[in-house]
């Protein structure tokens, strides 16, 4: 509520110092103004710029005012290879409707199509980014919107592809129903506070779908993270809440749905990991609750490093995973409690809807694999049954106390 009325009175305080009355400029080809260029040097502060259906190719387009720039039937502003294509140096910016295609390439400077320095209240609406290498390149800035836009990336090797949207010490962005194809990572956060990523699809990007660094007490939700070379990674963060998002296919050697890394005081929660190499992978991370969350047919569910402690895994549902959980230790210092496991073949003889006996998630073989991963060729050999039934019998390897003491009978209704 602080954050809102704070935002309200900055709007107010700009609305008072800009025009009594805004004007519109109107840009076309072969029109009065034919340039986007011209049209920002004749505005001032607070006029709205309709540009026309055409393609524009003004090399870098500076907005240095506040201005509301409108594309009125998908005008394409061209960068050519090599340039910026707008740059934002000024605040409440609003970029509307465009097709932004085709900017320089050079990581040393960080070439967008949209690139903003300082630009707090910057909106970017319904644009298409089509061959760009930084879709959104925004540094220093508060209340900035991304929404509705679809970025494309051209297929280049992966230091030659910057990030969809790309955010650097911001606060209180959000980031909402976006697409984002084919970049290096779809959406990245480093230094971003107090933000919230909502509605996107992030996917077939060559790195991450979302990746945070640095960045405390954001929010993302409702999005989908498939196909890309791992799905979200959150590093060196706190107080971060996942929820009801979808982890898809983020299938490879390496891949993962999530990567949780020296965090802590998280919440993922209603989230569905569906066929992802590692579902959760999480090292050196603490005092995090995972709860009612759905793995189904990943390699492995949960890879829960001895480095983790004082998690809470309650009421998930884990079915036809080929590991639904696996350690690399023997120390058990993470809590699991009336999960659903669909390899339990316990019972239930007083009908309370928990098992009576507790089930061990971590077997024998997810022990030898974990430490020895070419021995994951033995998956279904005769071998791997007997090593299962003789641990059954003679726990040995496996964490004795790893263990849930109440397993749901029936999997949870998540939908």
């Amino acid at each position: 509520m602080k954050d809102y009325i704070r935002y309200s009175i900055l709007c107010l305080f700009t609305l008072l110092l800009l025009p009594a009355t805004a004007n519109i400029i109107v840009v076309q080809s072969g029109g009065k103004i034919s340039s986007i260029r011209s049209a920002i040097a004749q505005a001032n502060a607070g006029d709205t710029i309709r540009v026309k259906a055409g393609t524009y190719r003004e090399g870098n387009i500076l907005i240095t005012k506040p201005l509301v720039l409108i594309g009125e039937g998908k005008p394409v502003v061209d960068g050519e290879h090599k340039v910026e294509v707008f740059t934002v140096e000024a605040e409440h910016v609003t970029i509307e409707g465009f097709q932004i295609t085709n900017s320089g390439v050079s990581s040393m400077k960080d070439l967008a199509g949209i690139g903003s320095l300082q630009g707090n209240f910057l909106v970017v609406r319904n644009n298409e980014f089509i061959a760009t290498f930084f879709g959104v390149h925004i540094s220093n800035a508060k209340h900035v919107i991304v929404e509705g836009n679809t970025f494309r990336a051209s297929l280049r090797a992966d230091h030659e592809t910057g990030n969809g949207i790309h955010l650097w010490q911001c606060a209180n962005a959000t980031i909402r129903n976006n697409t984002i194809n084919g970049h290096r990572d779809g959406i990245y956060f480093e230094f971003v506070t107090n933000s919230l990523i909502s509605g996107n699809t992030s996917e077939k990007n060559n790195r991450y779908g979302l990746h945070f660094m640095f960045s405390h007490d954001d929010e993302y939700r409702d999005n989908i993270f498939r196909n890309n070379g791992a799905g979200v990674a959150v590093m060196y963060t706190k107080n971060v809440t996942m929820v009801n998002n979808i982890f898809d296919r983020n299938w490879g050697p390496t891949a993962y749905g999530l990567l949780l890394k020296d965090i802590r005081d998280s919440h993922i929660i209603g989230n569905r990991f569906d066929r992802n190499t590692i579902a959760i992978y999480m090292e050196g991370s603490s005092r995090s609750e995972f709860k009612k969350n759905t793995f189904v047919g990943n390699g492995w569910a949960v890879k829960l490093q001895a480095s983790c402690d004082d998690n809470t895994f309650s009421e998930n549902n884990f079915t036809s995973n080929t590991f639904d959980l696996s350690t690399n230790g023997t120390m058990v210092l993470n809590k699991i409690d009336r999960n659903y496991w669909d390899k339990y073949q316990g019972y239930d003889l007083n009908k309370d809807g928990v098992g009576d006996v507790p089930f061990r998630p971590v077997n024998m073989y997810a022990m030898v694999v974990e430490r020895i991963p070419t021995a994951v060729l033995l998956w279904r050999s005769f071998l791997v049954f007997l090593l299962d039934r003789a641990e059954k019998v003679f726990p040995a390897v496996t964490p004795e106390n790893l263990k849930d003491d109440y397993p749901s009978m029936k999997p949870y209704d998540l939908s």
